[in-house]
């Protein structure tokens, strides 16, 4: 079956913020129609699901603007360094915001995040056989953020109990409850290719 093309008639960008920007498409629908499509655009991000031997995750708690409290997370971050590979972005905020590095790593999930509204690709990587580092805040919203660590097990009902709410961290936790009751052995490589990231991984 052929399915119908969508195709891009006129494309504007409305707004231009510091992070994200809005732009307006006009498209061709099905039936002869046309509709705008406002997109937001958005440079992507990763996020590190750092498991340590004893089963237990490290959470970051963030203050979040759009939603006026504080969140539950993984250490994350944009990514908006060009051409930095998306590993070593995830390895620099482990490091600047929870204070540890990894020797092993691998892809947990990627995933588009509101995929009726922005292109925002996320990926988010599992950290193994960690160490403590000193930390480099960069951020001055990292000058008040703590970190604590949580059995995997627990986090997993958090999530499904409603508890921990930022969609990053719900799919990373529940990506690396899978992966542990794997034995780790579905695991993609760190550097697996990205298609929905702007310009690969």
């Amino acid at each position: 079956m052929e399915h119908f093309s969508y195709d891009v008639l006129s494309s504007e960008t409305a707004y231009v913020g510091r992070i994200i920007s809005v732009r307006k498409d006009v498209v061709a629908m099905p039936g002869g129609t046309t509709s705008q499509r406002d997109v937001v655009e958005h440079p992507g991000a990763v996020g590190v699901v750092a498991l340590d031997e004893q089963g237990q995750v490290l959470l970051v708690h963030q203050y979040r603007h759009p939603v006026r409290r504080r969140l539950d997370e993984l250490p994350a971050g944009l990514l908006d360094v060009d051409g930095e590979p998306a590993l070593e972005t995830a390895k620099r905020e482990l490091a600047e915001e929870a204070g540890y590095a990894a020797q092993t790593w691998h892809v947990l999930v990627d995933t588009l995040t509101s995929s009726g509204m922005t292109d925002e690709a996320i990926r988010v990587f599992l950290a193994r056989d960690l160490r403590e580092v000193e930390r480099d805040v960069q951020e001055h919203e990292e000058l008040e953020m703590t970190s604590s660590w949580l059995d995997l097990k627990e986090a997993v009902r958090r999530v499904l109990a409603g508890e921990l709410e930022n969609g990053m961290a719900a799919v990373g936790l529940l990506a690396a409850d899978r992966a542990v009751r794997d034995g780790f052995a579905t695991l993609r490589p760190a550097d697996s290719p990205w298609p929905s990231r702007k310009g690969g991984a």
